[in-house]
């Protein structure tokens, strides 16, 4: 009966939430562009919650910092403003976003701008010699996988866990139940 009792809690254990996906970006990772975008925007398959350590950086092939303004997220849509871009060659787009199960999630995308423009960065802002990206407190483009990777106990460990400890708590329950009759 036991047994029974936890085949059925494991085969109705739905998989845990996923942290939120990348589905889209503009610009593109990879894309060749003539002209640099006004506005950098983020699409995930899920709902990105809206709190102050989201953060977009867009980092140009000088070292300067591009991305100029509040990030914006509207359900699953995060934008940022840039400044007009500059030198012509690849910039990269480095992201951090609170994912609807409440983990960050950082990745980078590249694109190659392939006519200069008129811009400049933004004042003061330059790459930092840690290899971090600019822009991000902690370098959160760099440390994607860190952030995204299992770096903890996955939840199907818990699950199976508590599966035993209960079917063994009610071993014992029943077991000593019989013991006082």
């Amino acid at each position: 009966m036991v047994a029974i009792a936890m085949l059925a809690m494991l085969a109705g254990a739905g998989p845990a939430a996923a942290h939120n996906a990348l589905v889209s970006s503009d610009p593109e990772d990879g894309a060749q562009l003539a002209e640099g975008p006004e506005r950098i925007t983020l699409t995930f398959d899920q709902f990105v919650q809206d709190a102050d350590v989201n953060q977009v950086a867009v980092t140009g092939p000088d070292g300067g910092q591009w991305a100029e303004g509040a990030v914006e997220v509207r359900e699953n849509v995060v934008t940022a403003p840039l400044r007009p871009l500059g030198p012509a060659g690849e910039y990269t787009l480095g992201f951090r976003i609170l994912s609807a199960d409440g983990h960050p999630v950082a990745e980078k995308i590249q694109f190659t701008l392939t006519t200069a423009g008129t811009g400049t960065p933004v004042a003061g802002a330059t790459a930092p010699t840690d290899g971090s990206d600019p822009g991000t407190e902690t370098g959160a483009a760099d440390n994607a996988e860190d952030e995204t990777g299992s770096g903890g106990v996955p939840i199907w460990v818990w699950i199976v866990a508590a599966v035993v400890l209960l079917g063994v708590g009610l071993t014992l329950a029943l077991r000593m139940g019989r013991n006082a009759q």
